[in-house]
């Protein structure tokens, strides 16, 4: 009988050893990263339905704002600058100053026609005086006349008196009649003139008054004031240069007015209201400073659509691009001074979409105006005054009010 075969030991090579251990590790590595991407995932789920989901991003956003143009009213030849690109001027400082010659003399010769004709209309109310005196006179003479013929009638009967010299007071009745007509029309022509109205409110004075205002704006445009408080840009225009009437000469740049506008994918515009919060940073500035704005309107098109050349979709090579839409974000001013921005810098702004009170962006709409400047309001006000000075100066010296001869006070203005 055979004896049983012994059990011989197995032996495992090193190799193999070497590629169990490998997966084993690879095993465990993968199950790791799968559970951190898990992790992620999650992580992200949660933060994408508590924070993600109530903001939209982009990057495609720059700082914008207003490009004041300075340009003349009037022509004329530069005499002066005083100021140049890159320099903050403030509202109403003298920029460009132009020879002011002609304009000098027109001044002066309407200034002497005001002073001439409110003269003239004073002679005007004062002849109705004299004119309703000659008018009595006349009515007198009408009356001797007519009680001289009524004298001689009575004695041609007793031939005390000619049948000649009766003709002759008959004609003397008429003569007087007919001056006293023609001294009435005087009167009533004279008074066409003056009736209801004053030395200072007659269409004559008025008429000269308008061409002593409209020769001292025209002096007062020949210095031309900053409209805003910002900084010169662009200056085209040179001492002694010839200029007309329109001319762009200069532009000023208000910094601490900028807004920006951000241009938003369609996809992200449904939930966007005006007057939403809003963070952004500036490449000029980096992550370290954050500026903080509000929604304030959307653009009426697209960016393409307004483009100098507009994409024209109905060709046959049509592709579906998604188009972005321009969105105006006001910005803090007191971030703006501490920070200032220039026009064109990129934006990275983010809204918060989760407040959803506010109008929707398309219905923006202003009851003020935007902008508006009142330095130019005092050429107006210094011409009223010297139009009233000059009148004033016309008028009976020493009284404040001058009679007009037709019941009327004139009051000296």
């Amino acid at each position: 009988m055979n004896a049983p075969a012994q059990n011989k030991p197995v032996t495992v090579s090193p190799q193999a050893e070497y590629t169990t251990e490998k997966n084993g590790k690879r095993r465990i590595l993968l199950i790791i990263v799968t559970l951190l991407i898990l992790i992620a995932l999650g992580a992200y789920t949660v933060w994408w339905y508590t924070v993600g989901r109530n903001f939209e991003h982009t990057e495609d956003a720059y700082a914008a704002g207003n490009v004041v143009q300075v340009t003349p009213q009037v022509a004329g030849t530069v005499v002066a600058i005083h100021a140049d690109d890159t320099e903050l001027v403030q509202m109403g400082k003298p920029l460009v100053e132009l020879d002011k010659t002609d304009a000098k003399v027109a001044v002066d010769q309407a200034e002497a026609q005001l002073a001439q004709t409110v003269r003239e209309v004073r002679v005007l109310f004062a002849n109705n005086g004299s004119l309703q005196a000659n008018v009595s006179l006349r009515n007198t003479e009408v009356e001797r006349a007519k009680a001289d013929l009524a004298r001689r009638s009575q004695l041609l009967s007793t031939g005390a008196v000619s049948s000649e010299e009766l003709e002759h007071a008959r004609n003397a009745v008429k003569s007087a009649e007919a001056a006293l007509q023609a001294a009435n029309e005087q009167l009533t022509s004279n008074k066409t003139l003056t009736e209801n109205t004053t030395v200072t409110q007659h269409p004559n004075v008025l008429r000269a008054a308008a061409r002593v205002r409209e020769t001292l704006l025209a002096l007062s445009r020949t210095t031309l004031p900053a409209p805003t408080t910002g900084y010169v840009a662009k200056r085209a225009v040179q001492v002694g240069q010839r200029i007309a009437a329109g001319s762009p000469l200069l532009s000023i740049v208000p910094l601490n007015t900028l807004w920006v506008d951000a241009n938003f994918k369609e996809v992200q515009l449904a939930h966007m209201r005006i007057g939403q919060d809003v963070e952004l940073h500036s490449d000029l500035y980096g992550s370290d400073v954050t500026y903080h704005g509000k929604v304030l309107g959307m653009s009426a098109g697209t960016g393409s659509a307004f483009a100098l050349l507009p994409a024209q979709n109905a060709s046959g090579n049509w592709i579906k691009v998604v188009q972005r839409v321009p969105v105006r974000i006001t910005l803090d001013p007191k971030e703006l001074e501490a920070h200032p921005l220039r026009i064109g810098v990129s934006m990275q702004v983010q809204v918060n979409i989760s407040q959803q009170q506010g109008a929707p962006v398309t219905a923006a709409a202003r009851a003020a105006p935007a902008y508006q400047t009142a330095v130019f309001e005092q050429n107006g006000k210094d011409a009223d005054q010297r139009i009233a000075s000059i009148i004033a100066a016309n008028l009976p010296a020493g009284k404040a009010a001058a009679n007009d001869h037709h019941g009327n006070t004139t009051k000296a203005q």
